[in-house]
């Protein structure tokens, strides 16, 4: 997937200054600014989004993917747009004040998928496209930027699995796997959510919504429903872009597995896996 990353997530007061100092201001009676194109391609990609409303006459908006806060302003000429937190002229940070407003006017879900305010400093990452030669090669690469959430350590070697929320097969498979390799860190298992029905669509959305999908879909495994709720207000567009994924590539049952082994090859496992130990022994090292 793309990610679009912040060079720097502070917007000095002089920002502020330069704007005056309008009382806030939220548009509620009328039509919601239009995006612009790289916010929008966020949330085409699945992001979750709300409008913080106009404050110092500029535009705010909230979006939320994996778990991830970030923040943008909208110049009023609608031609340009900063990244980052606003603060006024005592250098008190007036985002805080957007957000809190926003779960004040009882926006559950935004309280849900963003739990704390905490903006992040991040340093630009640029990516170069691998030149891929066969088609595991595109297959792999078109895995690697799905939307996915991770379960295990960063450190781990990985294997992707497409999973419907609802998927009994994909239950076992990652019971198979949570104690002895997941939980003990040997093994991420980076799972692809998708979903065949409304309700498991809404379920894999929320999922790669949340700051915490780990012990999200784990409580749900353990038998606590509410821990992956259907939400129809909740953007689909990750799910529906993993669908295409499968679609593309003629894959029609979950779970659905791929990973590089030792010897660099790409291999594939339809269903749950019914020789564990020998795929992880084959896993190649961290992606």
């Amino acid at each position: 997937m793309t990610f679009f990353r912040p060079l720097i997530l502070t917007v000095i007061a002089t920002f502020v200054l330069g704007f005056g100092v309008a009382n806030a201001q939220t548009s509620a009676d009328t039509a919601l600014p239009k995006l612009p194109e790289p916010i929008q391609n966020l949330v085409d990609e699945g992001a979750q989004i709300r409008y913080l409303g106009r404050d110092y006459g500029v535009d705010g908006w909230i979006t939320v993917k994996n778990g991830q806060e970030q923040y943008f302003y909208v110049m009023p000429d609608q031609k340009a747009f900063l990244m980052g937190v606003m603060f006024d002229e005592t250098g008190k940070i007036v985002t805080v004040d957007q957000v809190s407003r926003l779960r004040s006017d009882g926006d559950e879900l935004m309280d849900i998928l963003a739990d704390d305010f905490t903006p992040q400093n991040e340093s630009a990452e640029g990516t170069q496209e691998n030149q891929l030669k066969t088609p595991s090669e595109q297959l792999f690469s078109d895995i690697e930027n799905s939307n996915w959430v991770a379960l295990g350590n960063s450190g781990a070697p990985v294997m992707y699995s497409f999973v419907d929320p609802q998927c009994p097969h994909c239950h076992h498979m990652i019971a198979d796997l949570r104690k002895d390799y997941i939980e003990s860190g040997r093994v991420q298992l980076r799972i692809i959510p998708v979903g065949f029905r409304d309700e498991t669509k809404a379920q894999a959305a929320f999922l790669m919504a949340s700051p915490n999908p780990q012990a999200r879909f784990f409580s749900y495994l353990d038998g606590d429903e509410t821990a992956l709720p259907a939400r129809p207000e909740i953007n689909q567009q990750g799910v529906q872009r993993n669908l295409a994924i499968m679609q593309a590539w003629k894959f029609n049952v979950t779970p659905m597995s791929i990973y590089r082994g030792k010897d660099g090859s790409v291999k594939i496992v339809r269903g749950r896996p019914q020789d564990i130990p020998a795929i992880v022994n084959d896993l190649g090292s961290r992606q």
